[in-house]
C-alpha cells in the first residue's frame, strides 16, 4: 500500500517497494520540486556545528497578537550574548498555541531580520504528515536554515510510520529530529535514528532521554544537542554531544555559550542548575515567560493555557538573578516581582 502523498511535490515510494526499517536509500525518495532547482544555501554541515541553540521566547502584546519588538530585541540579545541558533515557534515559543500563518510568518520574520547573523531552526513539525510536509516547504520557502521535527504525537504510530513521517519531510533541507517522550508521549528509538542517519539532510537529534542515549548516537557519529538544559554540561564534556538547544539561553545567554565552549566546568554549572531547575518548576515555557516578564524584557503577557508561575517562585527567581549577578542576564531593567494584577491572560 502506497503512503498518501502530502501534496504533488512530495511522493514517497510504496511502503511495499521498500525493505523493513531502512524504507530504502535516500535516493528513492523524490525531492520536493522546489529543491530539485534551487539548492538550499545552508549545508547540513552548518548545522550540525552549531554549539548552542536558544530554543526562543515569542513575546506578546496586550491584544495578543506578537510583540515584534521585543521579539528583535530578543534575537539581538542572543547574537550579542553568542548563541549561534535560534528555535523559532518551539515548545519554548509556543508553536503549538500560533496558527500555521503565525507561524511562518515569524520564522520568515527572523529570517529577513536576522539570517545573515544567526541560523534560523523553524520548528515545522507536527503529528499529521501532511501539515510536517506543508509547513516544512513553506518555511524553506520563507528562508529557514533548517527545521525541527517531532515525532508524530498522541496520535502514536508504529516504528515503521515514524522512519515513512520522517522520511517525507529529509529530502526539502537540513533537519533536526526532536525526542521529547515526556511530551510526545512516546520515545523515538535508537533503530529510528539510525535509519535516518544516512541521509543527506538529516543533521542530528534534540534527545531529552538523557546521558545513555546520548552516548549511543555520539558513538556512532550522530550528531546530538542535549535537550535537558540540566544535564547539557556533562552530555557536551562526558558524552561527546555536540552542544544544547536551550530554554536557560534566553536568559544568561553568555554564560551557557561559555558552558559549551570553554572545557569542563563543575563551579559554572552548579552555579547555573538553581536556575535550570526554577525553569522547569513547572511544565516550560510557564517559567521562563514569568522571568521575562520580571526582567523587564518581554511584557507580561501569557497566552493561555498558560499562566504566572505563583508569587513565592516569583521571589525566588529574584533571589536567583541576585546570586547569579544581574549583569549575566539578559535586559537591563532590575529584576522585579510582580503582582498577580500585572500578568495579562489572554484566550483568543
Amino acid at each position: 500500500m502506497a503512503l498518501p502523498a502530502a501534496n504533488p511535490g512530495v511522493r514517497l515510494v510504496g511502503w511495499k517497494e521498500a525493505p523493513a526499517l531502512g524504507l530504502g536509500s535516500p535516493s528513492r525518495l523524490a525531492l520536493p520540486r522546489r529543491a530539485a532547482v534551487a539548492p538550499h544555501r545552508t549545508s547540513t554541515g552548518e548545522i550540525t556545528s552549531l554549539r548552542l541553540i536558544t530554543a526562543v521566547k515569542t513575546p506578546y502584546l496586550p491584544d495578543g497578537r506578537f510583540d515584534l519588538e521585543a521579539y528583535d530585541s530578543l534575537i539581538n540579545m542572543q547574537i550579542e550574548g553568542g548563541a549561534e541558533g535560534v528555535i523559532v515557534g518551539g515548545t519554548t515559543g509556543e508553536g503549538h498555541l500560533m496558527s500555521w500563518d503565525e507561524h511562518i510568518m515569524l520564522i520568515g520574520h527572523t529570517v529577513n531580520c536576522f539570517g545573515t547573523r544567526i541560523k534560523v531552526i523553524g520548528n515545522t513539525g507536527s503529528n499529521s504528515t501532511r501539515e510536517a510536509v506543508h509547513a516544512t516547504e513553506q518555511g524553506f520557502a520563507v528562508g529557514m536554515h533548517a527545521a525541527l521535527h517531532i515525532n508524530p504525537y498522541y496520535g502514536k504510530t508504529s516504528t515503521e510510520g515514524l522512519i515513512s513521517h520522517f522520511v517525507a519531510v529529509l529530502p526539502m533541507g537540513p533537519t533536526i529530529i526532536y525526542n521529547v517522550p515526556s511530551r510526545s508521549g512516546q520515545d523515538i528509538p535508537p533503530q529510528v535514528i539510525e535509519a535516518l542517519s544516512g541521509y543527506p539532510y538529516m543533521a542530528g537529534v534534540k534527545e531529552c532521554v538523557g546521558h545513555e542515549r546520548v552516548k549511543c548516537y555520539t558513538d556512532k557519529g550522530i550528531t546530538i544537542w542535549s535537550g535537558n538544559d540540566d544535564e547539557c554540561h556533562d552530555s557536551r564534556w562526558k558524552y561527546s554531544a555536540t552542544g544544547v538547544i536551550s530554554v536557560t539561553s534566553n536568559l544568561v545567554p553568555g554564560l551557557m555559550r561559555s558552558l559549551m565552549y570553554e572545557g569542563e566546568n563543575a563551579i559554572l554549572n552548579e552555579k547555573l542548575l538553581p536556575l535550570m531547575n526554577w525553569l522547569f518548576c513547572q511544565p516550560n515555557p510557564i517559567a521562563l515567560n514569568t522571568a521575562m516578564a520580571q526582567l523587564g524584557v518581554a511584557r507580561p503577557v501569557f497566552r493561555l493555557p498558560y499562566v504566572p508561575l505563583p508569587l513565592e517562585k516569583r521571589i525566588e527567581f529574584v533571589r536567583i538573578v541576585e546570586a547569579i549577578g544581574r549583569e549575566n542576564f539578559v535586559g537591563q531593567k532590575e529584576a522585579q516581582v510582580l503582582d498577580d494584577d500585572d500578568f495579562v491572560l489572554i484566550s483568543r
